[in-house]
């Protein structure tokens, strides 16, 4: 009959559940992230989640301490420290990747609502209480809205965006 000492199954499930789950943040984290931002749960460390961090501290944990049993034939206390050196490398290491990846994301996209206050000009001449076009400069690009107005306004006259309702 085959068994494996406690230390080794301890180690063994560290590993791959740790980094199970690390695998499943990485891929998932925008799924995951929301769900947490909309129960208002945010804890990280410089802008990285701790979930991933603990995760990747878990997982290497678990390699170290395999590591140490079955290569440096340490047991104990032993096996747990150099688990723990290896577990403190994946925190690192997983604070690294998720710090580039932060950072190569963009920025978020405007909304119509940031448009509010901006100054723009009359693209199509807008009737009174009825639909015409403006241009307003947002990201660096002129975008053009349906616009109404309580007075006539003529095309190419300045505006000021004084609101916002559906896509105009």
């Amino acid at each position: 009959m085959f068994t494996i000492p406690v230390e080794d199954f301890v180690f063994v499930v560290c590993a791959l559940v740790g980094g199970g789950l690390l695998l499943v943040t990485v891929l998932v984290d925008d799924i995951l992230g929301g769900l947490l931002d909309s129960l208002h749960v945010s804890a990280d460390i410089g802008g990285v989640s701790l979930v991933p961090l603990a995760l990747g501290f878990v997982s290497m944990f678990g390699v170290g301490g395999l590591f140490a049993t079955q290569v440096l034939d340490a047991h104990g206390g032993q096996a747990a420290l150099v688990g723990t050196i290896f577990g403190a490398a994946g925190f690192g290491i997983v604070y690294g990747m998720f710090g580039v990846f932060q950072r190569a994301e963009g920025k978020a996209p405007f909304r119509l609502e940031d448009l509010v206050g901006r100054t723009g000009s009359v693209a199509v001449g807008i009737p009174a209480g009825r639909q015409g076009s403006v241009y307003v400069r947002a990201e660096g690009q002129n975008h053009e809205f349906s616009a109404t107005a309580l007075v006539d306004v003529p095309a190419g006259a300045p505006v000021t965006v004084t609101g916002v309702a559906g896509n105009g």
